[in-house]
């Protein structure tokens, strides 16, 4: 899958490909329509906020639909 990634502090976010998930009991993997960016990662992304682990993806408001179920799940 591609995620916007932050990689150091004051550098603009990239475009990397990252692998899916592995879901865990009673997970729910989201194919995404839309994303956007908080605030707060623009903050971490300039300095202001401090504490973040780095590489960091970025994104947390989003729109999708359900890709995939854990495997033991009732619904699967």
């Amino acid at each position: 899958m591609r995620a916007m990634i932050l990689e150091a502090i004051g550098t603009p976010p990239v475009l990397r490909d990252v692998p899916l998930p592995i879901l865990a009991e009673g997970q729910v993997r989201l194919r995404i329509a839309a994303c956007g960016v908080c605030r707060t990662y623009l903050h971490i992304r300039n300095g202001d906020l401090t504490g973040a682990t780095l590489p960091l993806v970025m994104g947390r408001k989003i729109v999708g639909r359900i890709d995939a179920l854990w495997a033991g799940s009732l619904c699967a």
